[in-house]
């Protein structure tokens, strides 16, 4: 009987222990799969260990761990950004190396929920109800906390991918009524839950003025660096509202601070920012952003924390799912990623 090649997957981070027994628990059984985590995280050791790999796991390579591993054919990177190893892995594919780099979507529900959740917040006032009670100032008219009604609203939806058709599979329940802007309609093969409207890229202004909501949940490509401005803003107006869990730079920074303090649109609800190494200021305290997003009254601020939460190990099932194609010599992989489209 012949044997069958092992596969070598490598971890090159410290695995907690109880993500390392979800994993042997669903792979064991699996003969030509072996599952290396290294007590020594050192570069020097996973370069070493590199050299065997034929499937490597984890957030941030760096060029010489690539280089190391001649055997490598898939790479798996559990998060959903990967904007920072585009360049990487279109350098090694134009050193011939062919390797398949596969996006993390294991986090997509979580992400969905925060949506919905940061939008309510946002439309209900809920934070300022909040606030008010906490000062003792009880039961406060609608002059002041007016609530904004979901039911029935025109919902857009930036980008169709894992996390916006759970959030569209979400607010269906509000009977809203939905258009979907995505790069391209021509290969979609989802399962629309509801009748929609398509629009493309190039109608991003009629979109923007159909809708009542904005949800923005697109990769950060060359493409969609500053996709929504001044003018994109202007078209939600004044009774719009804009949820971003996408990455900060989809929006343009300065217009989104503008839009809402000159209250061009209601309200705002982001997840993701500019800057993510800020300085302390003269009061110790970092703002992740160049505009005191934080002295405004209609936004929902959230520290980038919609895939909460981390240690629900059922976000491993995609790259559990993946670890078994290769077994099995298949390579229909999920979330394969496009290099020249960059998602």
């Amino acid at each position: 009987m012949e044997i069958p090649n092992i596969n070598n997957v490598l971890f090159i981070w410290k695995v907690p222990d109880r993500l390392k027994e979800y994993l042997k628990n669903h792979l064991d059984n699996i003969s030509n799969l072996k599952l290396i985590f290294p007590e020594d995280i050192s570069k020097e050791n996973l370069e070493k260990l590199a050299t065997e790999a034929n499937v490597i796991i984890g957030w941030r390579p760096w060029k010489n761990l690539l280089e190391h591993a001649p055997k490598l054919k898939l790479y798996i990177n559990p998060g959903t950004g990967i904007q920072h190893l585009i360049s990487l892995f279109k350098d090694l594919k134009k050193d011939h190396r062919d390797i398949v780099l596969v996006n993390g979507h294991g986090n997509s529900i979580f992400v969905a929920q925060h949506v919905v959740g940061i939008l309510i917040t946002l439309m209900n006032k809920i934070i300022h109800h909040h606030n008010w009670m906490t000062e003792g100032n009880w039961r406060t008219s609608d002059e002041k906390g007016k609530s904004t009604s979901l039911w029935n609203k025109k919902v857009g939806l930036i980008g169709y991918g894992a996390i916006n058709q759970k959030v569209h599979q979400l607010l269906n329940g509000f009977q809203c009524n939905f258009s979907i802007l995505r790069n391209s309609w021509n290969n979609s093969k989802e399962i629309l839950i509801s009748p929609i409207d398509k629009y493309e890229p190039d109608q991003i202004q009629d979109f923007m003025k159909k809708i009542d909501i904005c949800i923005v949940a697109v990769p950060q490509t060359t493409k969609t660096i500053d996709l929504i401005g001044r003018k994109e803003l202007e078209m939600l107006g004044k009774r719009g509202y804009l949820v971003n869990v996408a990455r900060g730079k989809v929006i343009n920074e300065k217009d989104l601070f503008e839009c809402l303090q000159k209250k061009v649109i209601s309200g705002a609800a982001i997840d993701v920012w500019y800057n993510y190494h800020p300085k302390e200021d003269k009061d110790g305290k970092k703002f992740p952003y160049s505009y005191p997003f934080h002295t405004l009254d209609n936004i929902v601020l959230s520290p980038h924390r919609a895939a909460s939460p981390f240690d629900n190990l059922e976000r491993w099932n995609e790259v559990i799912e993946n670890l078994k194609k290769i077994a099995s010599n298949q390579t229909d992989f999920l979330n394969v990623v496009d290099l020249e489209a960059e998602y």
